[in-house]
C-alpha cells in the first residue's frame, strides 16, 4: 500500500475562495476508481472526514447529493453541510457543484485516464467558505485533510479490488 506521499496537493486561497488541485495514481481500472469516488451512499463510511453522505434524488443523468463534512484545526472545529449536483461521465470524468449549503460557487471537477495497469486521478476545482478559516494554518490543514480524503479513497478503491479478487 503506497502512503500519501505520492498524492500531490495544492491549496491556493484568495480570501474565503480556495483552488484545490489534486492528482495521485492508483493500481486499479478506470471503473473500479469510479465506482468508488461515485459510491455517494456510503461515503461516510471510508472518508473520515464525511460525517454523512446520500443521494437524494437522480435527475436523468445527474445525481443530487447531500454530505455533511467535518474540518477541525486544533480546537476549532468547522462543519458543512451541502448540497451537490453530480455530473458523471462513467470511467472518465465526474463534475459536481454545490447549489445549496455553507459553500455555495463550489465547483469540481476529478479526471480518471487509464495508465497501464494503474488509474491517474486528478481532481480540480474551488470552493467558497462561508465560515472563517485560518489563514496560513487554515493552508496546511485543508492540504493535509485533502491527502489524507483521497489516501482513504484509494484504500478503499484497493480494498474493494482486492475483495473483488479474492472474493472475499
Amino acid at each position: 500500500m503506497p502512503d500519501a506521499s505520492d498524492i500531490a496537493v495544492a491549496i491556493d486561497r484568495d480570501g474565503d475562495t480556495f483552488a484545490v488541485a489534486v492528482e495521485f495514481v492508483v493500481d486499479a481500472t478506470p471503473e473500479e476508481v469510479f465506482n468508488v469516488l461515485t459510491d455517494y451512499d456510503h461515503m461516510a463510511r471510508f472518508v473520515s472526514n464525511v460525517v454523512e453522505s446520500r443521494v437524494v434524488r437522480h435527475d436523468g443523468e445527474r445525481i443530487v447529493v447531500e454530505q455533511k463534512s467535518r474540518l477541525t484545526f486544533g480546537p476549532i472545529r468547522i462543519e458543512f453541510v451541502n448540497v451537490r449536483d453530480v455530473e458523471p461521465v462513467p470511467f472518465h470524468q465526474i463534475r459536481s457543484w454545490v447549489t445549496e449549503g455553507d459553500m455555495q460557487g463550489s465547483s469540481f471537477t476529478t479526471t480518471i485516464a487509464a495508465r497501464g495497469a494503474q488509474t491517474w486521478i486528478s481532481n480540480r476545482g474551488s470552493f467558497h467558505s462561508d465560515q472563517w478559516i485560518p489563514p496560513i494554518i487554515g493552508n496546511m490543514v485543508l492540504e493535509a485533510e485533502t491527502r489524507k480524503q483521497f489516501q482513504e479513497i484509494r484504500i478503499e478503491i484497493l480494498r474493494r479490488k482486492d475483495v473483488a479478487v479474492s472474493g472475499r
